[in-house]
C-alpha cells in the first residue's frame, strides 16, 4: 500500500526533471500523496504546469518567498483548495552568482549575505509559520534540504555554506516550536547531484569526481534516492523522527580518507 495515501503535499522549487524537488515530488506522487506545486514567476509557469501534468498535481500557485506577501498569498491560495497540508517541501536556495566565486572572504558583501540567508533560510521558518494552522494535529512534516557545505569548508559554495547552516539550525528551532502541534520538521543533507542549481558551483564536475571515490558506495546518489529519503521522512512511517538532518550522500559525511584516494 502506498504510504503517502490521503496525504496533501506542497512541493516548491521545482525548476527541471533534474533537480531534487522533482525527485522528491515524483516519489510523494508514486506513494499516494496529492501534490501541488509552487513557481517562481511567469517564466517559469509553463515548465512547472507540464510537471504538475506529469504528476497528477491538484494545482500550482506562484510563489517568490523574497517577500511575505507572497507566502501570504500562497496560503490563501492553498488553503481555497485544501482544507488541510500534510507536507510542506522547502527545496529554496539563493545567493548571487558573485558570491560564489573564488574565496569566501574575496566574494562575500552585506547585500549578498543578506540575501543568501533571507532565500534559503529565512523563508523556511516564513512557510513554516504560515502554513502551521493548516498543518496542525495531522502528524504533518515540513521538509528542507540542506549541504554538508553548511558543517565543512567548500570550494566556491562560500556564502551558501553559512545560509545552509543557518537552515539546519532554523529546523532544529521549527521542530521544537512545532512538536506540540504535531509536526515534525526535517532537512536531508544530499550528496552533490548535476542539477541545474549545481551548475552555478565552479568546478562542480572534479568535486563530484572527488566525492565518488570518497564515499563508502563509490558512487554519487540520485535525485530518486534522495526522493525516496523525502518520502520516508514526510510519511508515518517516521513518526518518532524530528529536528533530523539525514545524508542521503552515500556515506560521505562520514568518511576522512578512502581506499581509493591514496
Amino acid at each position: 500500500m502506498a504510504f503517502l495515501k490521503d496525504k496533501r503535499a506542497l512541493i516548491t522549487g521545482i525548476a527541471s526533471d533534474r533537480s531534487i524537488a522533482w525527485g522528491i515530488a515524483k516519489a510523494m506522487a508514486e506513494q499516494g500523496a496529492e501534490l501541488a506545486l509552487t513557481y517562481q514567476n511567469d517564466r517559469l509557469k509553463p515548465r512547472v504546469e507540464k510537471f504538475a501534468e506529469k504528476l497528477g498535481a491538484s494545482f500550482i500557485a506562484p510563489c517568490d518567498v523574497s517577500t511575505d506577501d507572497e507566502i501570504e498569498k500562497l496560503r490563501i491560495t492553498v488553503e481555497k483548495h485544501w482544507d488541510y497540508l500534510d507536507i510542506a517541501v522547502h527545496s529554496i536556495a539563493y545567493a548571487p552568482r558573485e558570491q560564489l566565486e573564488g574565496l569566501f572572504l574575496d566574494s562575500v558583501d552585506r547585500d549578498g549575505f543578506q540575501i543568501a540567508h533571507e532565500i534559503s533560510s529565512y523563508s523556511f521558518s516564513a512557510m513554516a509559520k504560515a502554513f502551521a494552522p493548516m498543518m496542525s494535529g495531522r502528524n504533518a512534516a515540513l521538509l528542507s534540504l540542506t549541504y554538508i557545505g553548511s558543517m565543512r569548508s567548500m570550494p566556491g559554495y562560500n556564502v551558501m555554506g553559512l545560509a545552509k547552516a543557518s537552515l539546519e539550525a532554523n529546523v532544529r528551532y521549527c521542530a521544537q516550536s512545532l512538536g506540540a502541534s504535531g509536526i515534525r520538521v526535517n532537512a536531508i543533507s544530499a550528496g552533490p547531484i548535476r542539477t541545474l542549481a549545481a551548475a552555478g558551483i565552479k568546478g562542480m564536475k572534479a568535486m563530484i569526481d572527488h566525492y565518488e571515490k570518497a564515499t563508502p558506495l563509490g558512487r554519487s546518489v540520485t535525485i530518486e534516492e534522495v526522493g525516496n529519503a523525502a518520502a520516508f521522512l514526510c510519511s508515518d512511517l517516521a513518526s518518532g523522527i524530528t529536528a533530523e538532518v539525514l545524508y542521503v550522500d552515500g556515506g560521505f559525511h562520514s568518511v576522512g580518507f578512502s581506499e581509493a584516494m591514496l
